[in-house]
């Protein structure tokens, strides 16, 4: 993954060429097809997942009602963020919505880079934040719609 197309990702649009440069060092790249598990609900998380082709699609399994998408993400969404910050294990799961192509940072890698460069550690502690805000006041408003419809 090239430092352009990076910089095209919201998590790392205020990111300069030197520190975009950085963190494509320690990009991996991986391919999942249409229907394939990417993480399960409860495995443990060791990296994160940057979309740069495809749809992956985040669902948790609700007892009494089933399986319930959270989101559906596309190229230039992120996910697994919160194994980056916590050691607890995956709050929900994550499948190939379509054939994906997705760029992975390992926490040991990020951790490594945030270590050495406070100034990228700043950038991204504060948009996995405000992500992580973002996702959880859709989630509350995905509650609101369950207790109004009657499900619980």
């Amino acid at each position: 993954m090239t430092e352009e197309l990076l910089k095209k990702i919201y998590i790392f649009e205020g990111m300069t060429q030197k520190e975009l440069q950085e963190i494509t060092k320690i990009c991996q790249r991986a391919s999942y097809k249409n229907g394939e598990v990417i993480f399960k609900e409860g495995s443990f998380g060791d990296k994160f997942y940057i979309i740069a082709e495809g749809e992956v699609r985040i669902s948790k399994v609700i007892p009494n009602v089933g399986e319930e998408a959270l989101a559906v993400l596309k190229a230039g969404d992120y996910f697994g963020e919160m194994a980056l910050i916590d050691d607890f294990p995956r709050s929900a799961d994550a499948t190939a919505n379509k054939d994906a192509v997705l760029m992975t940072i390992s926490k040991s890698d990020l951790d490594n880079l945030l270590y050495f460069n406070k100034e990228i550690a700043y950038k991204l502690l504060w948009t996995f934040c405000r992500t992580l805000s973002a996702r959880l006041r859709e989630t509350n408003e995905k509650l609101v719609g369950f207790f109004a419809l009657g499900k619980f």
